[in-house]
């Protein structure tokens, strides 16, 4: 393939790439936003703790499972560099197939796991019934859900980063409207915030299932249901899924690590800490913007057999992904303190937490060669790999590190410390693993 004639491999894709999903991911927090404004003018603060019960719940199951999105995305991606129209349809079945199994198997076993859910989080008697109700209503969004974490991922493989905007856009602000409708217009409670996930998530899911549509009619081939159900097929997607599973799964174990810690502490320093850590989610909305422009073009690359493309591809979401990290730590160092005092009122809670603000200007500098190098590993389905970078950063760096710097005294400081090195070794170690496969990666 030549590189000269309209190239993907160019600045210019990859902001067409990174832009749509940056934005579509901004609409995350405002939902939660919504939910919580609606909930909190209500005549009882329980149930605004019991929609925060339920949505925790479901942010844990849905995180661990959002593999589905990574593992469709390389193959995807690489199906669509070798323009292999058949594979490209098979590797979209077999990730809808796999979702729709996986929200199965959490329908049939939705009692266990929600009386497991409700005794880990353990809310007060009062709370407990209304969460239970929000439970109950959303769980039967899994199918759409997961389906649409299938979809996302697909449409990023395709280079088509504005479809899953207009998906997350319909699903989101639908989410809102009928969040808004059935609490504050038609009187329900957790129920209705619940109902409102659930009609929402259908409802993207249809949009998506015509967007889809659109994709494939410019595309040609057909599905062919034996290679879809094909036993080496089906091993390859089952192979990546599971490596990434492990991969998540991993992650947020870091993620509560670093919350039980600090509520260890107590509660001023798990509330400091819950603050922090939105400045991290904030600055991962933004760096995964390009490491989903990285996967789509990795994957593209490799499919191609281009070289070329393929460290191209690295080169240019990897200056990206520097630059916007480098404005991140600018902007938390110069605007951090205000930041924190939209945040939170109250004047020692503001206070706690800009003692640890440093480690939020320094994360930005650490991070983004992690996130950069994920969405490397995903287009190129590098997830075996992805797994083992991330098992040796979590246990035999992390925990270590954690444990020295509490055995030297270092309390709250200690445990960022431990998630700053953390981050570094993510990035030593998958920078290591880059650099001994992508000599071999395209051929």
């Amino acid at each position: 393939m030549s590189a000269s004639r309209a190239s993907p491999y160019t600045n210019r894709n990859v902001l067409a790439l990174a832009t749509p999903m940056i934005v579509s991911n901004v609409t995350v927090p405002l939902l939660g936003l919504v939910d919580t404004a609606v909930m909190g003018h209500l005549d009882s603060p329980r149930y605004l703790a019991a929609v925060a019960i339920g949505a925790t719940i479901f942010s844990f199951i849905f995180m661990g499972l959002n593999f589905l999105r990574m593992g469709t995305t390389g193959l995807a991606a690489q199906a669509r560099g070798a323009n292999d129209a058949g594979d490209v349809r098979t590797v979209l079945a077999q990730a809808v197939l796999i979702a729709l199994g996986m929200a199965a198997v959490l329908i049939v076993l939705q009692n266990p796991v929600g009386r497991l859910a409700m005794w880990l989080l353990a809310p007060e008697p009062d709370v407990l019934g209304a969460a239970r109700i929000y439970y109950d209503v959303r769980i039967w969004a899994a199918p759409a859900a997961l389906t649409n974490f299938a979809l996302v991922g697909w449409f990023i493989g395709m280079q088509n980063t504005r479809a899953p905007l207009y998906l997350m856009l319909v699903t989101n602000l639908t989410n809102i409207a009928l969040s808004v409708l059935l609490v504050v217009g038609l009187g329900y409670r957790t129920g209705g915030v619940a109902a409102a996930s659930v009609i929402a998530e259908f409802a993207g899911l249809a949009f998506g299932g015509w967007l889809v549509h659109r994709e494939l009619s410019g595309f040609g081939g057909r599905l062919e249901w034996p290679s879809v159900l094909h036993p080496d097929r089906l091993r390859r997607i089952f192979s990546v899924n599971a490596n990434l599973l492990l991969r998540t799964l991993s992650l947020m174990f870091v993620f509560g690590f670093v919350t039980a810690q600090g509520a260890r502490q107590g509660a001023a320093i798990l509330a400091a800490n819950a603050i922090l850590l939105q400045f991290q989610f904030f600055m991962a909305y933004a760096l995964d913007g390009f490491a989903h422009a990285a996967e789509a073009l990795v994957g593209r690359a490799l499919g191609e057999k281009n070289d070329q493309g393929f460290r191209e591809a690295v080169r240019l979401s990897l200056i990206w992904s520097a630059a916007v990290a480098l404005l991140f730590a600018l902007f938390y160092a110069i605007a951090g303190r205000p930041l924190i005092a939209l945040l939170t009122g109250q004047q020692d809670l503001r206070a706690l937490a800009a003692v640890f603000l440093p480690w939020m200007v320094v994360s930005p500098l650490v991070s983004f060669w992690s996130f950069l190098f994920d969405g490397v590993f995903v287009g190129a389905t590098w997830a075996r790999e992805m797994r083992n970078t991330m098992i040796v950063s979590t246990f035999l760096v992390f925990l270590p590190t954690f444990y020295l710097t509490q055995a030297l005294g270092l309390g709250n400081h200690g445990l960022w410390l431990a998630f700053v090195i953390f981050m570094i070794s993510r990035a030593v170690t998958m920078g290591g693993t880059y650099l001994r496969l992508a000599a071999r990666a395209p051929g």
